[in-house]
């Protein structure tokens, strides 16, 4: 016999229970009701209506049903559990749900969605070289198993190479799209890299390139970053790539109240020309929902005047520089050389880049480069690994 509600007096419960469903409490906003692990847990009504596996289209997996809609607030009229099933039918619409107890189970705390990307990440220090995820540019192109472990990689460390990168526009633009679509700039959709006669950038020059992290000036900065080392012949210009994550965790430890400083103030960067003058706020740590480093947004050469308190950064200061120092130790910086047919591709918001200066005239260094977002990247590596909620 399915449970009934009592008729009027708010907030009481009734608890009944028959040889074939298992008890469920019913009160003027929900229901409780055991769970497969032995405990019992509340349901908000309204949570339970939005949420009936029928207010979900098959086709499109997006929300058919409207709440909105509803003449007054959702109540169970009955409700019972028979096997792993709870059956609620609903006071005043010609409506029944059925739930199983495992989905319900699984939001029955309240925690985030289990979510297959969301992978704890690994930090890597200078000796990293040599164990860099490397995969071919053909095998991205056709093998989802190699697809899902290049992802996987830069979800976990942050960096990896395309080996065998055909010398074309179109292989840039192919790499990305594997993981995410192009993603411009106010630089543009690509931008080359090379030594330009007017620069408007450091990196457009042979000179030294401090540790950074790219367009720090937009409010909202590219997540992925490909680097498609077209031809590389001269002498010096070795690649210099950190973990932000590896610096910014040693950080924590070594000088908390720093760090505290670092991921709780946005400070402020710019970049300005004749024909554009971006300019946004950043924290220099990035945390995620976890509390955990994500990432880092720091670049010396695009860092704005400071307007922060002056007394405020009788502290900031002197942490800032402490945590750049940090950040240039040789402890976590591979240095190596990206050969011609390599294509680096990193974590914009983790990984800090920046090159030794080089001789303009011994040779040739040209780089053509592009973004891809993070997001797009995580969506991605769900869907390879995920059949989805509501997939037939």
């Amino acid at each position: 016999m399915p449970i009934q509600p009592p008729p009027t007096d708010h907030g009481t419960t009734m608890n009944v229970m028959t040889p074939t469903a298992a008890t469920v409490t019913l009160s003027e906003t929900g229901l409780t009701v055991p769970m497969p692990s032995g405990e019992s847990a509340y349901f908000n009504y309204y949570w339970l209506r939005d949420n009936c596996p029928t207010s979900f289209s098959s086709v499109t997996r997006e929300r058919s049903f409207d709440i909105f809609h509803l003449e007054s607030a959702p109540k169970a009229a009955s409700a019972e559990v028979a096997g792993d099933t709870l059956t609620i039918t609903w006071a005043d619409e010609e409506h029944t749900s059925k739930f199983p107890l495992t989905l319900l189970e699984s939001y029955a705390s309240g925690n985030r969605r289990a979510d297959p990307a969301d992978l704890p990440r690994k930090a890597w220090f200078s000796d990293h070289y040599p164990d860099v995820h490397r995969v071919s540019f053909a095998d991205l192109q056709s093998d989802n198993a190699a697809k899902k472990a290049w992802i996987e990689s830069m979800i976990v460390e942050g960096v990896s190479i395309i080996t065998d990168m055909p010398d074309t526009d179109e292989a840039l633009t192919d790499a990305a799209n594997v993981m995410g679509k192009v993603r411009p700039t106010f630089f543009g959709d690509y931008f080359d890299v090379y030594t330009h006669i007017n620069p408007t950038n450091t990196a457009y020059t042979a000179s030294a390139l401090e540790l950074h992290t790219d367009t720090p000036a937009e409010e909202h900065a590219p997540g992925i970053q490909f680097l498609h080392m077209r031809a590389n012949s001269v002498k010096g210009g070795l690649n210099l790539f950190g973990d932000g994550v590896a610096a910014a965790n040693d950080f924590r430890e070594i000088d908390p109240e720093g760090f505290k400083l670092l991921s709780e103030i946005d400070i402020p960067f710019y970049c300005e020309h004749d024909d554009y003058d971006m300019r946004s706020y950043q924290r220099v740590i990035e945390l995620d929902q976890h509390g955990e480093v994500s990432g880092l947004t720091i670049s010396q050469h695009m860092l704005d005047l400071i307007d922060l308190p002056q007394d405020v950064l009788d502290a900031y200061y002197p942490a800032f520089c402490r945590f750049g120092k940090l950040l240039q130790d040789d402890k976590y910086i591979m240095k190596f050389t990206l050969q011609a047919t390599e294509c680096i591709v990193f974590d914009n918001h983790r990984i800090v880049h920046g090159r030794e200066g080089y001789t303009a005239d011994s040779g040739s260094r040209y780089l053509r480069g592009t973004y891809t977002d993070r997001a797009e990247m995580r969506s991605n590596y769900r869907a390879l690994v995920s059949e989805g909620r509501f997939k037939e």
